[in-house]
């Protein structure tokens, strides 16, 4: 397809720190606009701030993913304010983490919802306007413990679905010249891990120490690792590479 005139627009969700600012500001570095997706608009503030310093159109957006008519509006700013949303990166995301028997019913609902309802809800909101351009980006966030993880059955059963979700919407929306695919991450550098080293009653550093001892490179993998793939991902360069879930985690192949 010919080059657009003007540069194409991605939506970040959960993107205010950890993976998601570091994928808002790779995608800046890369030309594109970016609409800084996250639970409070204020908390995107500082990305956007830093974005729009290196001369990046920048915006920030608030919006439960999960709320179906938060997501709409925040997609309505997005392509009012910056252009038709053609890049989407679904990579809002939280934690509950218990053992089955302890798990409640609202902490199962609660990551469910923003993993995998909040994927879809944004997906159908930006889908619409990468379908009249013929040509888009989906790349969701996924996590090698959707091969299955202890303690984690709504966090594995999310990132699952998610996977599944991405090899539907490739097959759907191939024919409009978009693509959908998924990153799984392994142990990445993050507030998340940081809870997950709480969970466990661990202090960070040895946590950490103890998880790269486990890692074929040695290390804990850092939010730039991820970013790397999502630009591959949406790029031209990616334009035959649909459905397909990449693992980015140091040679761990499950949680």
């Amino acid at each position: 397809m010919d080059e657009p005139t003007t540069p194409r627009t991605a939506v970040v969700t959960g993107a205010a720190r950890g993976i998601g600012a570091a994928l808002a500001r790779r995608l800046g570095a890369a030309g594109l606009q970016v609409a800084v997706l996250d639970l409070d608009a204020e908390a995107g503030e500082p990305v956007v701030s830093e974005l729009r310093d290196a001369g990046v159109r920048a915006l920030s957006l608030g919006a439960d993913v999960s709320d179906e008519d938060a997501v709409a509006a925040a997609v309505a700013r997005c392509a009012d304010e910056l252009g038709p949303p053609t890049v989407l990166v679904n990579n809002a995301g939280i934690i509950r983490d218990n053992l089955l028997f302890r798990m409640s019913t609202g902490d199962w609902d609660a990551v469910m919802g923003v993993h995998l309802r909040g994927a879809f809800l944004m997906t159908r909101a930006c889908q619409a306007f990468m379908v009249q351009e013929r040509w888009g980006r989906i790349v969701s966030v996924s996590s090698i413990s959707a091969q299955g993880n202890h303690g984690q059955a709504n966090y594995s059963a999310a990132k699952a679905g998610l996977e599944g979700m991405t090899r539907t919407l490739a097959l759907e929306l191939g024919p409009f010249g978009v693509t959908a695919n998924a990153i799984a991450p392994g142990y990445i550098e993050t507030d998340m891990i940081r809870q997950t080293a709480e969970r466990v009653g661990e202090p960070y550093d040895q946590f950490v120490a103890r998880i790269a001892e486990g890692v074929p490179v040695r290390r804990m993998g850092r939010p730039d690792d991820i970013a790397a793939a999502v630009e591959y991902f949406v790029g031209d360069d990616a334009g035959f590479v649909t459905g397909q879930t990449l693992v980015v985690a140091g040679g761990l192949t499950s949680a």
